[in-house]
């Protein structure tokens, strides 16, 4: 297994062949819509995507959160019985990611030419909460040291990564409204996005109006509960080869996934909500993929919350720390500036279904690099960057290139 660290030996190359997704919905809208269906849909789509049969497919990682045991069984055999390695993901909010960045791994030691990355989420409407309430938490030391800088508050998700842009607004002077305009930003990219959960248009100062969940963070910057499922199909470059596959391949050219670390506790509310698994986990990219950040032009990041997207530009060095607000205000990661950052609409719009969100966050950037986003391509896309978080704690971020012949 590796660390996730940067590798003078690469392995073999990765590709994404086939994407599909399911429209997110608000959960229970779609009746009688249960994850087998969801990944059904999903799988379909990236199977015939792909131009290939399931019984092509040597393994599969299906990542969700809430769930019974074996769930990614039960919801693959809708694809078909063929008695292929199924492992189950739970890596919270980037389980999606988590289960693409294994299945990559597959391909990239030699041990599988075709492997499935499958994630859905069948959610409870309303915040998140504890399942098991009889053990120890997770989080529990995360919720400890940030309630010794900000006094606990409930929805605790919100309180988390609120307190983060809270602790930005005090050493960098952000403002209420700059965090806004991301949340203004995503929805009115969501419009574009016939699969988001919301597709309406907000102003600025319907954003600012909304309901305050927890300051500065209004219900219009917070992402929703979401049901549905998102996939990709990944292959080693003799299966793209030898299916002519290259004209739609998109190659997976850097990825990491780190966990906390010791900085994660070093008294800032940022690093508890994972800046620092994030700035480490891109780094580690850039470096195995000789790319930075002015190489990419369109960014799929984990905006959970306004303030997360706000953090993630630093983490990611789209530009320094503290000057997050800053590139807000210039315009520069939405149609015109120097990034498209999360066109799709982001979990804000888009919807967050926690273990479809990585994978859904794959196709965007599948279909962007291919040209095939509609309303929503970005001129010139050359290379795109997906960063996904979990607290608790895992991040993912991924770098893709088309398929180069």
């Amino acid at each position: 297994m590796t660390t996730g660290k940067a590798r003078t030996r690469k392995g073999e190359k990765v590709f994404v062949i086939g994407v599909g997704m399911t429209k997110f919905e608000k959960p229970g809208r779609r009746e009688d819509w249960d994850y087998p269906d969801m990944a059904f849909e999903s799988g379909t789509a990236a199977l015939a995507d792909a131009g290939i049969a399931y019984d092509q497919v040597e393994g599969a990682y299906v990542g969700y959160v809430y769930g019974e045991s074996t769930a990614g069984q039960r919801a693959v055999y809708q694809l078909g019985l063929t008695g292929v390695p199924v492992v189950n993901v739970n890596n919270n909010c980037s389980t999606g990611s988590t289960a693409l960045f294994l299945a990559a791994q597959q391909i990239r030691g030699g041990l599988a030419d075709c492997v499935l990355a499958l994630g859905f989420e069948k959610m409870q409407p309303g915040s998140l909460g504890a399942t098991f309430t009889d053990r120890a938490q997770p989080m529990e030391k995360h919720l400890e040291a940030l309630d010794a800088l900000y006094d606990l508050a409930f929805p605790v998700a919100p309180w988390m990564f609120g307190a983060a842009g809270r602790e930005h607004m005090k050493l960098y002077g952000t403002t209420a409204e700059q965090f806004a305009k991301i949340g203004e930003k995503n929805h009115r990219h969501s419009v574009n996005n016939p699969n988001s959960q919301f597709r309406d248009e907000y102003s600025l100062d319907d954003v600012l109006a909304a309901k305050m969940i927890y300051d500065p963070l209004t219900k219009l910057q917070c992402s929703p509960t979401s049901d549905g499922s998102a996939a990709a199909i990944l292959a080693s470059e003799d299966f793209v080869d030898r299916h002519g596959l290259a004209g739609r391949a998109v190659e997976i050219v850097g990825q990491s996934l780190t966990t906390d670390f010791q900085s994660t506790y070093d008294g800032t509310a940022k690093n508890i909500v994972g800046f620092d698994m994030s700035k480490q986990a891109a780094q580690r990219v850039y470096d195995q993929s000789g790319l930075g950040p002015d190489d990419f032009q369109v960014v799929e990041l984990h905006d959970c919350f306004s303030a997360n997207e706000l953090l993630t530009y630093e983490a990611l060095g789209l530009c320094a720390e503290g000057e997050g607000g800053k590139l807000v205000d210039l315009g520069e990661t939405t149609y015109g500036g120097k990034w498209v950052v999360n066109p799709s609409g982001g979990l804000i719009s888009k919807g967050h279904p926690l273990g479809a969100t990585g994978l859904a966050q794959c196709a965007e950037l599948t279909w962007q690099l291919r040209g095939d986003a509609d309303k929503r391509q970005v001129d010139g896309v050359a290379a795109a960057l997906q960063h996904n978080i979990g607290l608790g704690g895992a991040a993912v971020v991924t770098a893709y290139q088309r398929a180069v012949r």
